[in-house]
């Protein structure tokens, strides 16, 4: 059952239904909040977490950060900052500000995305790494099969 917040009409929805909704448990969310990766979001008058649409696409980028990439928390972290940072500028733009106020918010989201992209990139490097371990061992035990296909088609044995 969602609830309305009457202050700017948007959707809210209860700790349950984020749940519900984006495949983490309650416990999670509450992790989340303690860890820093989710601001901690509006309560109702009985103490209970009220979550926006905003709030259930966050949840969504931090566990699709963990599931599909892998992402520790503070790798995590590093990313939704810099995304919270980056969407702050973007969202207070205006086309009457100074240039050299434009300047510098154009740097501070560049700064964002370059800080987003070192963490990727670790973890590219990281993979890359793993993949080429992989191959190598995959490499090698289909040449040990070789072996053994190459001995019982001559009749030999193995001496490794």
């Amino acid at each position: 059952m969602t609830t309305e917040n009457l202050s700017d009409d948007n959707t809210r929805y209860q700790i349950g239904e984020v749940a519900e909704k984006t495949g983490v448990t309650q416990r999670t969310l509450r992790f989340y909040e303690e860890k820093g990766l989710l601001k901690p979001p509006e309560r109702m008058d009985g103490g209970f977490r009220l979550y926006s649409d905003t709030d259930v696409k966050h949840i969504e980028f931090i566990k699709r950060l963990q599931d599909l990439l892998g992402f520790t928390l503070s790798e995590i972290k590093e990313m939704v900052e810099a995304e919270e940072l980056r969407q702050q500028i973007v969202d207070t733009f205006r086309p009457d500000r100074e240039l050299p106020a434009r300047r510098q918010r154009t740097e501070q989201i560049i700064d964002a995305l370059e800080r987003q992209l070192t963490v990727v990139e670790r973890k590219v490097e990281q993979l890359t790494e793993m993949q080429k371990e992989l191959r190598e061992r995959l490499t090698h035990v289909r040449g040990r099969r070789q072996d053994i296909v190459d001995a019982i088609e001559h009749g030999g044995t193995l001496n490794r």
